[in-house]
This record gives structure tokens, C-alpha cells and sequence, in this order.
């Protein structure tokens, strides 16, 4: 089945090129040159990944984001200033999946596409991970906490399942990055930070009062069990 992607940026010369690459690479490509039409393109039934630019008119890319993130899952790329930590901060913080830097290399915006989309659709498998008020369904990519639904990204989800997986052992960032990311950890990337970040306020404590997800410092993490 082809890949159906939005690309969302103002420059429309940028955009054009990309557009004819990845078309070259076997997706369908949509276009929005400013914040308002890219929400509206982005709500779109059979849409697969939006690539946001920050910087749009209209509405910013992370106003996009933002109210994205209200209804929808959709996987999310922002395209950044390069060296603008604080953009990628924010991002990362409202649901993003990953960032890229401008310029952009069409090459590697293309392998955090695909990466993010190698999570794959929603299989047949019903394989639950059960560890105290919270219960993750494989193959539905749901998370239930006291029966409640919590709402996670697709890399979210991907870093607490690599955690569950390996429930009360070390989960180093490496793994974490190849498994949810699909990429190596590159100098002052704090992408699994943030997403654990927002996995612990998601989360909350466990039902004893404790954090579920410990930091071993200058390894990775571990999601802790009684």
C-alpha cells in the first residue's frame, strides 16, 4: 500500500523538491504552505505522516501540533532550526515523534520517515503487558491505566513497550533510540528524554507512590517493578 505523506512549509521551492523525491521513492505526497491549510490536510482520512515545518504563517507549526495532538495520533516530523534546541524541546513536548534539523538532507528526512512508519499498522496480535494498573496491548498499540485509555504517541508507546518488555532491567538510550526511533543517538539529542519526560507525567506514579520509570544515570532507564 502507498505511503501517504503531508509536507507542510512555506518554502514552496523546498517543498516542490521533496515532494518530486519522495514520489521518486514510492509515496504520495501532500503540500500545505501554511499552518491553517496543513491542520486541515492533516485531519484528512488515509493520511500515513505529517512533516511540519515550525516556522509557517497562518498558524506556526507548533500551534499545528498542538492542536493536532487534541484528536488525532497521526505521526509527527518537525523540521527545526538547526541548533534551535528549545524548538525541538517543544515539540518533543506536545507529541512529536521526532525532529529534524534545517537544512534537511532529503536522505535522512526520508529514513526518520520511514522509521517512524516501520512501527507498521495495527496487527491481529492481542498480546497484553500487564504490570500493576497498567495494561499495554501490542497489537492494538493502546495503553490502559485502571481501565482507563491513555492517550500515546507512536513513539511513546514504543519506548514503553521497550521498557515493559524489559520490566525492572536497564533499557539503555541506545536501544531506546534504535527500537522507538529506528535511528543511532547523535551528540546533545534529547529526543528519549522528553518522550520518557512525558511518559512519566502521563503515567503518573505507581500504586504505591513511586515513579515507574527510573533514570540510571549515564545507561538509560528502567521501568521498576515491586
Amino acid at each position: 500500500m502507498q505511503t501517504t505523506i503531508l509536507l507542510a512549509d512555506d518554502d514552496t521551492e523546498l517543498s516542490g523538491l521533496l515532494k518530486e523525491y519522495f514520489e521518486s521513492e514510492g509515496f504520495r505526497v501532500h503540500l500545505a504552505a501554511d499552518g491553517i491549510a496543513a491542520l486541515e490536510q492533516a485531519r484528512t482520512p488515509g493520511l500515513d505522516l505529517a512533516v511540519l515545518d515550525v516556522m509557517m504563517p497562518g498558524m506556526n507549526g507548533m500551534d499545528v501540533l498542538r492542536e493536532l495532538r487534541r484528536d488525532s495520533k497521526l505521526p509527527v516530523i518537525m523540521l527545526t532550526a538547526r541548533g534551535d534546541d528549545m524548538d525541538r524541546i517543544i515539540g518533543l513536548e506536545l507529541g512529536a515523534d521526532d525532529y529534524v534539523p534545517k537544512p534537511c538532507n532529503p536522505r535522512e528526512l526520508l529514513a526518520r520517515i520511514r522509521a517512524v512508519m516501520r512501527r507498521g499498522p495495527v496487527s491481529t496480535d492481542s498480546s497484553a503487558i500487564v504490570v500493576d494498573d497498567l495494561e499495554l496491548n501490542q497489537g492494538s498499540r493502546t495503553l490502559q491505566k485502571s481501565g482507563q485509555f491513555v492517550e500515546l504517541t507512536s513513539t511513546e508507546f514504543s519506548i514503553l513497550n521497550a521498557l515493559l518488555q524489559h520490566r525492572g532491567e536497564v533499557v539503555s538510550k541506545r536501544d531506546l533510540y534504535m527500537s522507538a526511533l529506528g535511528r543511532e543517538p547523535v551528540p546533545h539529542d534529547r529526543s528519549v528524554d522528553m518522550h520518557v519526560s512525558n511518559l512519566r507525567r502521563k503515567l503518573g506514579p505507581d500504586p504505591r507512590g513511586d515513579n515507574r520509570i527510573e533514570t540510571i544515570r549515564g545507561i538509560g532507564y528502567q521501568f521498576r517493578v515491586a
